[in-house]
């Protein structure tokens, strides 16, 4: 039996940190089931070395993982997202492409974690990751053919209103 396996991009401004996280994770605990990728509109070029410290400390793969334009997904020959997720204010309020196949979109912002500075911002990764993970295995945790479109995009935009880590700081 062939399931299928759905694309899911996760869209930040600078594609540093957050969607980074985002990424990295779905694609662990989505266990084959998903594929996640992660962009941003105005790309830093380079993934935060804290996001990449601590990833790599919990037994991520980081190998792939890296800083890129929306544009990439935005292409003809791009692979055709089933689900986006923003993860900060700035790029929810962007001007967003055109995406091939209309797929699905729900904020789910979380506080930038490379906005803490000193011994603070490990903390402030970690952080931005436990969120990110309980917001993933809410959404691992759907009945994805028993929902409609509509439920299915309320429960898409319930989890983004999730205690975040905006909540807790």
């Amino acid at each position: 039996m062939n399931e299928k396996v759905y694309n899911i991009l996760f869209l930040c401004t600078g594609n540093s940190a957050r969607s980074i996280l985002g990424e990295a994770l779905l694609n662990h605990d989505g266990e084959g089931r998903f594929r996640a990728y992660s962009a941003g509109s105005f790309p830093k070029g380079e993934v935060h070395p804290m996001a990449m410290q601590v990833l790599s400390g919990l037994g991520f793969e980081t190998d792939d993982l890296r800083s890129k334009s929306w544009d990439e997904f935005a292409a003809p020959d791009a692979p055709q997202m089933d689900f986006i997720f923003t993860v900060c204010d700035n790029a929810a309020g962007e001007t967003c492409p055109i995406w091939p196949g209309h797929p699905m979109t729900a904020h789910w912002g979380i506080e930038d974690p490379a906005a803490a500075d000193g011994t603070a911002q490990k903390e402030a990764f970690l952080m931005a990751l436990r969120y990110m993970r309980n917001r993933i295995a809410l959404f691992l945790n759907l009945p994805f053919e028993a929902l409609d479109e509509l439920s299915l995009r309320t429960q898409l935009n319930n989890i983004g209103e999730q205690e975040s880590a905006k909540e807790q700081v």
